[in-house]
């Protein structure tokens, strides 16, 4: 009996102990080399944002002096942060960034995305331990966005200043075996000073395997809200499935989202607690639901027994939906600010997937769009005066927009990108839309891409990067913005 008690208390002290050490996404923390003075790593919960403090004479030639947040990883996995050192700082070389290494050891073979005090930003890589280090210079000085990916043996550092376009460069053949030490560092670069960093945005992902099939394989999803002002992200709920599509209610307490299952969730924002909206019969929804204006209604899709997706209405507390498409496949994408229309993707006798426009009450549909593409997306306004969409015309898909009769159809963006989902902020100032990358089918919105989120003024001007995201079917397809224009909700995924 008293062994088991022994062997019961070590193993409570032994969990407690590692209950400690756990620093938000990181399982422990410490001093890497024969550094002067200790570093430390701390997590604020309520901003998820982490602070690291350091010292260490270098990261370089055949050893290294760091502080280090850290969790084992196996397989491939994405890092992504953006970090701002503190204060003016002593040597132009003290660095922050990303690390993945082999083991603990100060001379361990190890992989860094590492930005300096000065700017310089480089990916470092030792290939094998206690030799020294070699690097890749990245174009782009001063990023506070810093990425890392793992595929295989081959890193690739993605870095940006706030706002820009990631800047990419890779190094392949670096074996540091499946299981690695994967986390956050800050080195001083002066044995004598402590520096600091804090980061934000921290994401560590586990990505979709290669080989999953699309609407079959899902992976783990993060609802996420964003303040579009400063960038600043929180996850405010995660699940091991497919969660798409957040919409802010009009009081802004809640999102109203649906799962790949079929069903739809109102999320309470305050308590952090989904709960299933009625829906039935309907229970086959996808990721087209759209929000009333005055936030009465809700507008779903859903497959039924005949059509792969027909257009109903619901109250937005949920009750026995309304169809009001008479056909599909018809994919809900907007409301009018009066609350009398719906706009919808469809295909009709084998035309192409046009936009239409149908009286919220039911009735005769009309046909808005016309071209020879796949128009898709469609979203009003606030003021009602234009209907904005998405459309591969051009030849990539673009962002347009015409008149709410479908006249006057004129392009809004035209750019590398293939730009998805317009959506108009309440204030009818920004266009918030998601951008993959020009590799993509402009046909396709698939899941699991490195996608970014981007922001543009209604008027006119250059798009910049809002976030930086992995991500892409069900990120951000309907309408996603608080009412007071000032945050966005969006999906962004990984294994769980």
């Amino acid at each position: 009996m008293l062994l088991r008690a022994i062997g019961c208390l070590l193993f409570l002290t032994t969990g407690m102990f590692a209950m400690a050490q756990q620093i938000g996404l990181f399982t422990n923390n410490n001093d890497i080399g024969a550094v002067l003075h200790k570093g430390a790593t701390t997590y604020t919960p309520s901003t998820q944002t982490y602070q690291l403090s350091g010292a260490g004479s270098n990261i370089w030639f055949n050893h290294d002096e760091f502080q280090y947040a850290w969790k084992k990883m196996k397989g491939n996995f994405i890092l992504q942060a953006r970090g701002v050192l503190q204060g003016k700082g002593v040597d132009p070389h003290r660095k922050f960034g990303w690390m993945v290494r082999s083991s603990l050891d100060t001379g361990a073979a190890m992989v860094a995305a590492t930005v300096h005090g000065d700017g310089l930003t480089s990916l470092q890589y030792r290939k094998t331990a206690n030799t020294n280090i070699e690097q890749m210079i990245s174009g782009i000085t001063g990023p506070d966005m810093v990425q890392l990916e793992r595929r295989g043996n081959q890193y690739i550092l993605s870095v940006a200043r706030f706002g820009e376009p990631y800047v990419v460069e890779q190094v392949s053949d670096i074996d540091l075996g499946e299981e690695v030490y994967t986390g956050l560092f800050i080195c001083s670069h002066n044995k004598d000073v402590v520096e600091k960093v804090v980061f934000t945005n921290v994401r560590i992902i586990i990505p979709a395997a290669p080989n999953f099939v699309p609407y079959r394989d899902y992976i783990g999803s993060h609802i996420e809200v964003m303040d579009v002002a400063n960038g600043h992200r929180q996850i405010v709920y995660s699940a091991n499935e497919s969660l798409q599509a957040p919409n802010f209610t009009t009081d802004s307490k809640s999102l109203i989202y649906n799962s790949s299952k079929g069903y739809m969730y109102r999320l309470n924002l305050s308590t952090r607690e989904a709960a299933l909206l009625q829906t039935e019969p309907v229970t086959r929804n996808n990721n087209d639901h759209v929000i009333s204006f005055d936030g009465k209604m809700l507008g779903l899709s859903s497959r039924n027994d005949k059509y792969n997706s027909v257009v109903y209405t619901v109250p937005v507390q949920g009750g026995t939906p309304k169809q009001i498409t008479p056909v599909g496949p018809s994919y809900l994408h907007g409301w009018s600010p009066d609350g009398k229309y719906l706009i919808y993707t469809a295909e009709r006798k084998n035309n192409n997937y046009d936009i239409y426009k149908i009286p919220a009450a039911g009735g005769e549909e009309m046909r808005l769009t016309t071209a020879e593409a796949l128009d898709d997306g469609s979203e009003y306004s606030p003021d009602g005066k234009y209907i904005y969409f998405n459309s591969t015309r051009s030849g990539t898909m673009q962002l347009w927009r015409m008149h709410p009769d479908g006249s006057n159809q004129q392009p809004v963006t035209s750019d590398e990108y293939n730009n998805w989902f317009p959506h108009i902020s309440p204030d009818g100032k920004w266009i918030c839309f998601l951008s993959y990358q020009k590799d993509i089918n402009p046909a396709d919105h698939p899941f699991y891409k490195h996608v970014y989120l981007r922001l543009m003024p209604v008027s006119g001007g250059p798009a910049k990067v809002i976030a930086y995201l992995y991500g892409g079917q069900g990120s951000i397809n309907t309408p996603s913005w608080s009412p007071d224009s000032k945050k966005i909700a969006f999906v962004s995924n990984t294994g769980m």
